[in-house]
């Protein structure tokens, strides 16, 4: 006989600029989030639907007050959510698990500060960049580079009707690639955002970033996630495209970043990086995992 309210989980559903969250608190239920479990939660058919699923547990390090975890719809574990971020210290609030404001949350590699706005808007310090291949796990070996400003550029491989893919790498504990293209409404992103965020140059995937350009202050951006293709919104997308710009000296900050599901603002200084933006609830539910889980095998 199984345990029936093991098999019983609270979740909220939450979006940040529209890219879509189901929520566990590992606080108060015991959650054992297995790859097959997070793909039937993030089922847009058959499941309550998402692009990540986040879970809040106590944390393993003293100096943070909860460990925020994320997986992917594909079941994968990553290392950061900047969206989900903010929707993490919204849930966190709104369910009474702390007050704190700021709040520092630990994730895989390592602490972010978190804090919310009396407006509603959540800012998240979301750490340090890298632009080295190493910091993405690229392999540059033999492939053409260009000077870009203070950043290097990358040419990729990618199918030829969808033209040349150069590339900035950034590394926001996730790893991302940063395209500039013309026009993001007609650009082929369904058809060049899987080739690069499977491209076998990169040794774990990659986040697949489209930023066109408005002025020196203004972006727009589409994002096709690794493990979750493309999605309204990427929070640590945004950041990447947003520095990748200074550093090509296209943008000072702050940055606009409008994406498909609301706008972003980005600040950095060359050091500090920091993500603003907004963090809603939509629905609350109760769901019998393994029954459900069971329907999928």
């Amino acid at each position: 006989m199984r345990d029936n309210a093991s098999m019983i989980w609270n979740f909220t559903k939450m979006h940040g600029a529209g890219n879509d969250f189901v929520v566990l608190d590992g606080v108060r239920q015991s959650i054992d989030l297995t790859p097959a479990r997070a793909r039937t939660l993030a089922d847009r058919h058959f499941g309550i639907g998402a692009d990540q699923i986040l879970l809040v547990e106590e944390p393993l390090h003293p100096d943070a007050d909860f460990r925020y975890r994320i997986f992917n719809a594909d079941g994968g574990e990553v290392e950061h959510c900047g969206n989900g971020a903010r929707c993490f210290v919204r849930f966190v609030h709104e369910q009474g698990l702390s007050r704190r404001n700021p709040l520092r949350a630990e994730i895989a590699t390592g602490l972010i500060v978190l804090h919310e706005a009396d407006d509603g808007q959540v800012s998240v310090d979301m750490g340090r960049t890298a632009f080295t291949p190493e910091a993405v796990a690229f392999d540059p070996a033999g492939l053409d580079t260009r000077a870009c400003g203070q950043d290097t550029l990358y040419r990729l491989d990618t199918p030829p009707e969808t033209g040349e893919a150069w590339c900035s790498l950034v590394a926001i504990s996730n790893p991302h690639a940063v395209v500039q293209v013309d026009d993001v409404d007609t650009h082929p992103v369904g058809r060049i955002g899987p080739a690069i965020e499977s491209h076998r140059r990169f040794a774990h995937r990659v986040n697949a970033g489209f930023m066109q350009v408005i002025d020196r202050h203004h972006i727009r951006l589409r994002v096709y996630e690794r493990g979750a293709g493309e999605t309204l919104a990427c929070g640590t997308g945004a950041c990447a495209a947003a520095v990748a710009g200074i550093r090509r000296g296209l943008l000072d900050s702050p940055v606009r970043v409008d994406t498909r599901g609301g706008m972003l603002r980005i600040e950095w200084d060359g050091e500090a990086l920091r993500m603003q933006g907004p963090a809603t609830t939509v629905f609350h539910g109760r769901i019998d995992i393994d029954a459900l889980t069971a329907t999928l095998d």
